[in-house]
């Protein structure tokens, strides 16, 4: 597999990455440069990993992760994305503390659900590589500077949404929960 082919798979993968990292800037008033740094290793780390553990373990259950993989997605997108909503909705300006969406727990969770279509990525590479870790490599990486990228370019637009911004947030989340939903049913 040619370092172009691995690019472009990166990059496709690393899409919802990127568009849950623009909803969490555009959620968050204000975002540290460690957060941010955490967020991407996280998303990049998963996206990584996630082939690895398929690659290994695709004789055992493929067939199981493809027919639920969209659904396990859907659900922690849209449960987090709810959660966003909610918090939004009741948080006013007065109120300094919000749900902190760097946190260990959001973070792979996020982690987890915007990288479970790597798992299906793990089962091809089987028939087109012998050495997993260098294709991962570069999805990881790719998927780090993308999420960077798009936690800043969220950052952005907050100033523009206001305080209400992280209901716009929780639906970018639960929006494409939905899309991978209605992607994998149709």
């Amino acid at each position: 597999m040619s370092f172009f082919t691995i690019s472009l798979l990166a990059f496709s993968l690393s899409a919802d990455a990127f568009a849950v990292a623009v909803g969490t800037g555009i959620s968050q008033k204000k975002i540290h440069i460690k957060q941010a740094l955490l967020m991407a290793f996280s998303f990049g780390f998963f996206q990584a990993i996630m082939p690895i553990i398929w690659f290994y373990l695709a004789s055992l259950f493929s067939s199981l992760i493809t027919d639920y993989d969209h659904w396990i997605a859907f659900l922690l997108l849209g449960y987090i994305g709810a959660n966003m909503i909610y918090e939004g909705w009741k948080w006013t300006d007065e109120e300094e503390e919000k749900k902190d969406v760097f946190s260990l727990k959001s973070l792979i969770t996020l982690g987890i659900a915007t990288s479970i279509d790597a798992l299906a990525v793990g089962v091809s590479l089987t028939a087109s590589t012998e050495n997993i870790f260098y294709p991962a490599l570069v999805i990881g990486i790719i998927t780090f500077v993308a999420s960077y990228i798009g936690l800043g370019f969220g950052k952005k637009f907050w100033h523009h949404i206001g305080s209400r911004s992280e209901i716009v947030g929780g639906l970018v989340l639960t929006g494409i929960g939905t899309n991978i939903l209605i992607e994998h049913i149709f």
